[in-house]
């Protein structure tokens, strides 16, 4: 994949933004399943942690994406 922008409906998108966009959705889905099964509970601050998966996964995503 090259990182060139992504047109969108005739707008120009850095794929940063796309990356980022689609980390926070696969956050929204892991924070859910953590509190389904109650592991907030168990962490000092929900969302310092939850932002620490974000960056964990966000940095996934752009390591993985321009092989």
């Amino acid at each position: 994949m090259r990182l060139d922008e992504i047109n969108l409906f005739g707008v120009y998108v850095a794929p940063m933004s796309v990356m980022m966009v689609a980390a926070w959705m696969a956050t929204i889905g892991l924070r859910r399943l953590a509190a389904r099964f109650g592991l907030l509970r168990y962490v000092w601050h929900p969302s310092l942690f939850v932002f620490a998966v974000y960056m964990i996964v966000l940095s996934s995503i752009v390591l993985v994406a321009p092989r």
